[in-house]
């Protein structure tokens, strides 16, 4: 089994990008909260959530990502069970989700990035304080974060079977959770 430290020399040796490396704290920490709530394994889930994107800075195209990064953990050992999830967080790569865990990171992945967008467009920066409606309203906002994918949005929360409200403002607090490490923590 792989450790958070593994995880995170995977992350950094692939991904330089600042954006990225927090978009992966971001959905590690969602992921965490997830499972703490579900009673699984944490740093399983974590450690996937920190993982999911780490080839995108270096193969962003939907021929490569995350084909290329699942070839690398397979080579290096990862679980089968991790690798599966990275694959199955992108709708491109025709991998069915059955697993909770790759549900919960598919539900976290763009929000997590959306929520960041949202975050960084108020006046005080902070993501604890970032209300739930203030997402809904900029997710009717078609060019707000034009690049964030809505419909993955609520295919992640029917596929994981939570109600819309309940799963942003879960996500919110996972993110407040590491707001210093992500650079949401306010001006």
């Amino acid at each position: 089994m792989p450790s958070r430290e593994d995880a995170w020399d995977l992350l950094t040796v692939y991904t330089k990008n600042d954006s990225l490396i927090k978009h992966a704290l971001s959905v590690e920490a969602a992921m965490r909260a997830y499972a703490r709530k579900f009673g699984e394994d944490e740093e399983t889930w974590g450690i996937v959530g920190l993982i999911h994107d780490f080839d995108y800075e270096q193969h962003p195209t939907l021929e490569e990502h995350p084909f290329v990064g699942c070839r690398i953990l397979e080579e290096r050992g990862w679980p089968a069970e991790m690798v599966r999830a990275v694959l199955a967080h992108g709708n491109h790569t025709g991998t069915e989700r059955q697993s909770l865990m790759e549900k919960s990171l598919f539900a976290v992945d763009e929000l997590c990035g959306f929520i960041t967008a949202v975050t960084l467009v108020r006046p005080d920066r902070a993501v604890a304080n970032v209300p739930v409606k203030s997402v809904k309203k900029k997710l009717k906002d078609k060019g707000f974060a034009r690049s964030v994918n809505r419909d993955d949005i609520r295919q992640g929360i029917d596929e994981l079977g939570v109600e819309g409200d309940q799963h942003i403002a879960f996500v919110i607090a996972a993110m407040a959770e590491v707001a210093d490490s992500i650079g949401l923590a306010g001006s």
